[in-house]
């Protein structure tokens, strides 16, 4: 991308912000984006379809052009290319996601406890109990979206999402996991248990329990890596 591109779309950018649009109105038709911004119209067509990739315009074919909510689930695909990418050498991508994703968690779970009631503890059981005989991957990402939900993060939520959708998007290329199913279901009910006490302490320990499994197989992948090169 060029410079008077990016450019471009920066000034795209600031006449959403400055004229007051939010996500779902229409933008400006091109011929006036044309006129506007001084541009040719292929140069506005062309920051517009960049600006869609990032989800901050909805480019709807035959109706227009909108403004879109730009969520963070839009960088999918770049992190997921370069978690991909990564494993074919160190691995270090995937390594990384994972810290992040532990930071994440087991820093924001004491405000989960803090606001957890019994409807939130109703919807975990639940779901520990879907995951004993049911789609133990779709229920697990339910699981960790359903736990963070009360705090009325949106980036938080997306990012948890983000997270979730590389990794197992990934996870067929490392070792299988050790646990089984009981263990993982084991694993949630004890983060469970940990809110229903009103214990975050607890509930820190039972989500870094969680991740250590993950973390260790993507560790072994990183060793023989290594000893490859």
């Amino acid at each position: 991308m060029t410079a008077n591109g990016r450019r471009l779309q920066d000034r795209i950018i600031d006449l959403i912000i400055d004229s007051g649009l939010t996500p779902g109105s229409p933008l400006p038709t091109e011929n006036q984006l044309v006129d506007e911004l001084g541009v040719g119209r292929n140069s506005v067509r062309e920051s517009l379809r960049a600006l869609s990739t990032l989800g901050i315009v909805d480019i709807r074919h035959g109706y227009g052009t909108f403004v879109g909510a730009a969520p963070i689930t839009a960088f999918t695909p770049g992190l997921l290319y370069r978690a991909r990418q990564s494993l074919r050498h160190d691995a270090s991508v995937l390594r990384d996601l994972m810290e992040v994703r532990r930071v994440l968690e087991t820093s924001l779970i004491e405000a989960v406890v803090a606001g957890a009631d019994e409807d939130l503890v109703g919807e975990l059981d639940a779901l520990v109990a879907a995951m004993e005989s049911g789609d133990l991957v779709e229920t697990d990402q339910r699981f960790h979206e359903t736990l963070f939900r009360p705090l009325d993060n949106v980036i938080a939520l997306e990012l948890i999402g983000l997270f979730w959708t590389v990794y197992h998007r990934v996870e067929a290329e490392l070792d299988p996991p050790r646990p089984g199913r009981a263990e993982i279901c084991h694993e949630h009910r004890m983060i469970v248990e940990a809110v229903r006490a009103g214990d975050p302490a607890a509930a820190r320990d039972a989500l870094g329990a969680h991740f250590v499994d993950i973390e260790e197989r993507v560790a072994r992948l990183i060793r023989q890596s290594t000893e490859a090169d």
